[in-house]
Order: structure tokens, then sequence, then C-alpha cells
């Protein structure tokens, strides 16, 4: 497709806004069939709305046809320039309901993986008051690695994030929620599955291969306060269960999440009394601006359903 070097957009304006939500919805579903169901609208809809963004904006976005969908260079910096308008767009939108004091809008919150069977958790409580107190509010409930949720707090895709604490970085507020224990694992196979554990400490570990998280998260720092080479990386806890029920490795996993494991005698902890480590779950927001009424209200109800007394932690309650 030919398309004028010369980028043809003014003034944004609505139609704008919502071409990029259409591209931006494309992008994170890998292509258009895809984003069919997302976006409720036809794939030929889709195609067309992407051609008039590309007219729009002089630029090719994407490649689609028979090889398949892949972004250009050019249209991967759209897309993460169209999620910080959106934010910026949904921010405005928010502020101004804070304006007329409604509880109404998006609230998107950050939320680390595998916390929904820890019984210390109570997040899906907090959800269901703050479902009863702000009913018109679209929540949107997003899982990631520590750092992307830190990212999208700190640039404000995200208002709040729910993540394992491990380094506190200064234009972030961290409010302590609940904690979780960490115990070493084998999988049915492993030396040390049926291994008398009673003498087994870091000493030994370090002679084993250890699954481990590859991203900056209190699983890295332990390996490295430990000296623990990882002899296979994982991008997330399913990945690091994955290879200790292959036999092959040994790992850390959230107690909670292991016992289902356990109980079919596919894995077990080893000597949990010494090789454990303990995570502290913490519910962050900006320092500035101050956050929104509406994730004001669900940070309450977080703290609330955790019995933490709520602190004003440096903004306003309304």
């Amino acid at each position: 497709m030919q398309v004028k070097e010369k980028a043809l957009l003014g003034n944004l304006g609505d139609v704008d806004l919502r071409l990029l939500r259409v591209f931006k919805a494309v992008a994170d579903c890998g292509g258009m069939a895809a984003a069919e169901l997302e976006l409720n609208v036809s794939v030929s809809t889709i195609s067309r709305h992407i051609k008039d963004l590309e007219i729009r904006l002089g630029l090719v976005l994407c490649r689609r046809g028979r090889s398949g969908f892949a972004l250009t260079p050019e249209g991967q910096q759209v897309v993460e320039a169209a999620e910080q308008l959106l934010a910026a767009t949904s921010g405005f939108r928010q502020r101004l309901n804070d304006i007329h004091r409604r509880m109404a809008g998006e609230l998107h919150v950050g939320l680390f993986e595998k916390t929904a069977s820890n019984p210390a958790a109570h997040i899906a409580s907090a959800v269901g008051a703050f479902r009863t107190l702000a009913p018109r509010v679209d929540l949107h409930l997003h899982v990631g690695s520590i750092a992307t949720i830190e990212r999208g707090v700190m640039d404000g895709r995200l208002q709040l994030g729910i993540v394992p604490e491990h380094r506190r970085s200064e234009s972030l507020v961290y409010e302590p929620l609940f904690d979780e224990t960490m115990n070493l694992y084998a999988g049915r196979g492993h030396r040390w599955f049926d291994a008398d554990d009673r003498r087994l400490g870091w000493a030994d570990l370090r002679r084993q291969a250890l699954a481990g998280l590859g991203y900056h998260s209190p699983n890295l720092e332990l390996a490295h306060r430990r000296r623990l080479p990882r002899a296979a990386t994982a991008s997330d806890q399913e990945a690091v269960a994955t290879l200790v029920l292959s036999g092959g490795f040994v790992g850390f996993l959230p107690d909670h999440y292991a016992e289902p494991f356990i109980r079919a005698g596919r894995m077990r902890a080893i000597a949990p009394a010494r090789l454990r480590y303990m995570c502290r779950y913490a519910c962050i927001h900006r320092r500035a601006p101050t956050p929104s009424r509406v994730a004001q209200a669900f940070r309450r109800e977080l703290l609330i359903a955790h019995e933490r007394e709520p602190q004003r932690s440096g903004i306003e309650e309304r």
C-alpha cells in the first residue's frame, strides 16, 4: 500500500481515538482475526479502520497477508504512543469524574500472578466490596510481571498495582497487604524427591539444577544473595512449576500454588524449615499526581480486606 510520507493527522478527535483503540487492540491480540471477538466487529471492519488510520497518519503500521500479521517499526512506535495517549485520556476523564465527585469511569489494576489461591490474599473480597460501592466503574485487572506493573503505575496506564515487594521506587508508595511463603520443590523423578532432606541446606542447593525467574523479583534477589546459579530461566511461576514437574530441576514456588501438585504426588517441598523465603505483597500507587477518587476507593477496600488501617499515605481521602 502506498501512503504519503507526510502525516495527515491534525488535531485529535474522537474518530482518531477510536481508530487508535482499534489498532492497539489488534496489536495486543496479535492480528485482526484474533481481535474480532475482543472488538465485537468483523475483520473487514477492523481492516478498514486500520487502513483509515494509516492514511490519517501517513504511515504503514502493519503487514498483513498469508505470511501473517506483523507490526512495522513505525507501527510499534505508534502502539507505544497510543498507550500513553489513551492512558492520559482515561486519566482526564477520571479527573472530571473526581471534579463531579462521581464513582464512574475505568480503573486499571495490575496484579502479580498466582494470588487467587493464597489464603492470606483477600483481593477478591476487596473487589466485591468495591463493586458494591462503585457499580458504574469498569474494573480492569491486568496480570503481569513486577516490572511491568510498576512501569504501568509509573506511566499512568495502571492506577494501582499489587506486587511482591523487592526494591522500592521513590516515585511509588508501597502499602503492605499480605505475605506469601515460597518453598523449594522437587518433582517426581528428581534425585531429591525421595531423598532424606534433614541435612540439606543452601550449600547443597548450589549444586542442583535450579529453575528461577529471570526478572527482578524476590526470587532473583534470593538467587543472587545465596549465590544460586540458575540452570533454567522462567518467565513466570507457571513455567517454574513445569520445569520442576519435569524432574530435571528444583525451584521455589508459592506453597498454596504447589499444594495440588503435592496432593497428586507430583512434587514435594524440600527441607521447608530451611529452604524457603517469604514475600510481602503491597499495594502500590504513584506519589504524584494524586490518585483518582476511584483508585483511592479501591485502595481503601484492599487495606480493609487485609485488616490494615488505611493511612493517608500522601493521598487525600475524599
